[in-house]
């Protein structure tokens, strides 16, 4: 498959055994089945950076991969020997990657739960952004993201989305305030998505 640098396109969203044409893909060795009575029902959305703070680096590919360096960088040693998978990352730059198919369970929640639901990896597509909790997303992520949740949509039975916070209150913070969860009520595609109690009683406010 050709590898591709610019954000994905309106025409774009062929799927195949779960992996999407319109991503980048780096199979990774961190995911299993998922239960057979899972019905996958969520999008979390997470962000990331290694090193933290620092972006276009290959650091989040190496590290879903199994292949990061422990020690190329100090903050690798407060990480050293994890191993972890997103379905999906999106770059700074709007390049989609996909590590792990959407028909599979990736390790991206962790101690989790939605809506009364524990172990959200059973039933839930995880989305990395490239960025930190208190820095904002650049256009193209967003554009890319869209174009990203049209498809899902397109090919599972999504009902929700929300961040890793949501599902790890305490736990987890992003991805963060500089994240526009208001640009989702204005993407037709995922209308019927709907996002955690607490984002829309902010929208009422």
């Amino acid at each position: 498959m050709a590898k591709r640098t610019e954000p994905v396109t309106e025409s774009d969203g062929c799927w195949s055994e779960g992996w999407w044409s319109e991503a980048r893909h780096e199979s990774s060795p961190n995911f299993g089945p998922r239960p057979l009575d899972a019905c996958t029902e969520l999008v979390v959305l997470h962000s990331i950076s290694l090193p933290p703070g620092e972006y276009g680096g290959d650091g989040v590919r190496q590290l879903f991969t199994n292949a990061l360096d422990w020690d190329a960088h100090p903050y690798f040693q407060t990480i050293r020997g994890m191993q972890v998978s997103s379905h999906f990352f999106v770059t700074r730059a709007g390049v989609v990657w996909q590590f792990v198919s959407g028909n599979d369970r990736a390790w991206h929640a962790g101690t989790s739960s939605h809506r009364g639901k524990v172990n959200c990896n059973d039933y839930s597509i995880g989305i990395e952004l490239e960025g930190m909790d208190d820095d904002r997303f650049t256009e193209v992520q967003y554009q890319s993201l869209e174009r990203l949740c049209a498809a899902i949509a397109q090919n599972y039975g999504i009902r929700y989305v929300a961040g890793h916070e949501h599902i790890a209150p305490g736990r987890k913070t992003d991805p963060g305030p500089g994240f526009e969860w208001s640009r989702l009520a204005h993407w037709p595609a995922i209308s019927n998505w709907e996002l955690p109690a607490e984002l829309q009683e902010s929208d009422k406010s």
